[in-house]
């Protein structure tokens, strides 16, 4: 009778197994969130580069039945909830589109404000793939 009381006892995890498992899920959790982070916010920042490249093309389009490149009125501008889009310096050679970073995405420093020109010069230029 006494091996069976000393077997229950060893059944399950003691309370320090168990808190040594729950410190190492919160160091790896530390670890891994910034990272998934920061992911997220390289990822939005590429939605809105495509964004503006798609607008890119539309501008080219529109200037090859037009003598000008479309303002904000003749073309619809790009909509997101993380980035704000405009044009600006408009003419008859020229342009400049731009996506500025709102709310979240204003964590992604360095990048945010996103601009494309008629010449396709992509700036920031280390925000950019390459």
């Amino acid at each position: 009778m006494h091996q069976h009381l000393a077997y229950n006892r060893y059944i399950g995890f003691s309370l320090i197994e168990l808190m040594i498992v729950v410190t190492i899920i919160g160091i790896l959790a530390m670890v891994a969130l910034p990272s998934y982070q920061n992911h997220i916010v390289q990822t939005r920042r590429v939605d809105a580069q495509n964004a503006l490249l798609k607008w890119h093309l539309q501008q080219e389009r529109y200037r090859i039945s037009h003598t000008t490149y479309a303002d904000e009125v003749a073309l619809p501008v790009p909509t997101n909830d993380l980035y704000e889009f405009s044009v600006s310096n408009i003419s008859a050679t020229r342009f400049i589109l731009q996506a500025e970073a709102l709310s979240t995405q204003l964590a992604d420093t360095g990048c945010t404000t996103l601009a494309i020109n008629q010449s396709m010069t992509q700036s920031p230029a280390n925000c950019w793939p390459r």
